[in-house]
């Protein structure tokens, strides 16, 4: 099916240069080129996708970056925003259990899908807790609407956006603004309730001590509205994206690094050159989906916009140790599985307040090929570990190999599983790998954290400030980080585009609320 013919020349005649082919540049490329725009995509790898790159050898299919697929809307959405649908891409299967967590103390225990089976989970630790889960799922659905409808999928990147009727109506959201650790405390007593409710703002970032409590929401997102995987992993879900933006009009040169974005004066309206090996190319706007930090210290010239001081006084969120294996035979974990320490704060301070390689640490496992025939060959599992870690720890070989071994050597103690001697290929990535591949500040894993300070029109806007024609996209900016959140970033980042490119005046805010 080919996408709907376009009524939308909005951007007729603009040429613009999208720097970075993550979700965000993606996004963005499909929907500027939706609206008329002559759109060029730069990715300095040899495929789109950013953080969400692939590993394929001998046989094996690992994504390198994010693994969970939520938020299905957020991607129907997309897809459907240009008469397309997600079954065109990729297929989905939905998880069951959702994930398994596995404590160190022994314990173990599977989520399930249903509210049933995950009300009976709770109430096995702590009696009424699964009575109160209800209450928790309810107001964390809640959370979720109010969110999505007046503060995510409206564009709400500049503080003025936030004087809107709905946003004045939104004040029971008020008592969220404490810590979700706080918050969730008020429901559950269990330590380890606390945990399976408080673990998704890694996803985010965050910590349960300096996230606010709005982000109760993700509960809403995992336990109510599903985990799923798309066949292939998210990489399939890039190549789907690719594949739409292309059939719009846009052009994804891979392979090519930006080397300069250098704005000069026109006659009429801003101008670009923009550098890549051997060429420069005029564009009349620049997207980057590149980090912030490295657009103003390393591609403009030292008479633009260089907020050194303010990037340096930014949260960032966590890097990561991963791992990525081929492995012989049966690895006896989930689809996802959760390694927990019974007590994680020690983790979470050499995370944010005394950044150190952590000794007791909380971390990740995904099996993608427990569900997914592509992940591996018949009779092995494909198998990524993710440690979260401090941005701007020294990685140097002997340190990531020590740590390597106290991983594996954790996995085997707390999870009985050790596969050393079945590995078939091993990779690993780090602080220093995210700092090079991606110009990422301080290597961190994803971008800046969602604390108080760092969320909605507090976190940076979509236009670069003293840069006309300059725009920022993906998980520095508004909605956040995520690949649901950098989606929508692309379409917020577009009307901005769109508002500057027609002079005159269009709503600041994307008006989609429904609740009103």
């Amino acid at each position: 099916m080919s996408p709907r013919s376009r009524d939308d020349e909005r951007l007729a005649g603009e040429e613009i240069a999208v720097v970075g082919a993550g979700f965000g540049g993606l996004s963005a490329a499909a929907y500027l080129a939706d609206a008329g725009a002559d759109v060029t995509v730069f990715e300095r790898n040899e495929h789109p996708g950013g953080y969400a790159g692939r590993i394929e050898r001998d046989g094996f299919r690992i994504d390198t970056g994010p693994s969970w697929y939520l938020m299905p809307e957020v991607f129907d959405r997309f897809f459907g925003h240009f008469g397309r649908s997600t079954e065109e891409f990729y297929e989905l299967t939905e998880l069951d259990p959702l994930y398994e967590v596995v404590w160190k103390d022994g314990d173990r225990a599977t989520m399930p899908a249903d509210r049933e089976g995950q009300k009976a989970l709770f109430e096995s630790y702590e009696a009424g807790a699964g009575d109160r889960l209800d209450a928790y799922l309810d107001d964390a659905a809640e959370a979720y609407d109010l969110g999505m409808d007046r503060f995510v999928y409206p564009s709400r990147s500049r503080l003025r956006d936030m004087v809107d009727t709905d946003v004045l109506r939104s004040g029971r959201a008020l008592p969220k603004l404490r810590t979700m650790n706080d918050y969730v405390g008020d429901y559950f007593d269990h330590e380890k309730l606390r945990q399976i409710a408080e673990y998704k703002l890694v996803f985010l970032g965050g910590s349960p001590y300096n996230t606010p409590a709005i982000y109760t929401l993700m509960s809403h997102v995992d336990m109510n509205l599903g985990v799923y995987h798309p066949t292939g992993g998210i990489a399939s879900v890039v190549d789907g994206m690719a594949a739409l933006a292309t059939d719009l009009g846009a052009e994804i040169r891979t392979g090519t690094p930006v080397r300069a974005i250098d704005p000069s004066v026109a006659a009429v309206g801003p101008k670009f050159d923009v550098e890549t090996p051997g060429a420069t190319g005029r564009f009349d706007r620049v997207v980057a989906n590149a980090a912030p930090p490295h657009v103003e210290r390393d591609l403009l010239s030292d008479e633009h916009a260089r907020r050194e001081a303010y990037w340096e006084s930014r949260t960032y969120a966590p890097s990561a140790f991963l791992m990525y294996f081929g492995v012989e035979g049966d690895v006896d974990l989930d689809h996802h599985a959760l390694v927990l320490p019974t007590d994680w704060r020690p983790h979470f301070e050499k995370i944010f307040d005394d950044p150190a390689w952590p000794d007791d640490p909380a971390y990740y496992v995904h099996v993608p090929s427990k569900t997914d025939p592509e992940a591996a060959p018949e009779g092995r599992e494909a198998v990524f570990a993710l440690v979260p870690l401090a941005p701007g720890l020294d990685d140097d070989p002997e340190t990531r190999e020590r740590f390597r071994e106290l991983v594996l050597d954790d996995l085997a103690e707390h999870a009985g599983v050790d596969f050393r001697d079945r590995v078939v290929f091993e990779e690993t990535a780090c602080v220093s790998d995210f700092r090079e591949r991606f110009n990422a500040p301080r290597g961190t894993a994803l971008a800046l954290s969602h604390t108080l300070g760092q969320t909605g029109p507090l976190r940076p806007a979509h236009r670069a400030p003293g840069v006309e024609g300059l725009y920022y996209v993906g998980a520095y900016t508004n909605p956040g980080i995520g690949m649901p959140m950098c989606l929508l970033s692309g379409e917020h980042v577009a009307e901005a585009v769109i508002e500057d490119a027609g002079g005159g005046v269009l709503p600041s805010v994307v008006p989609t609320s429904t609740l009103r």
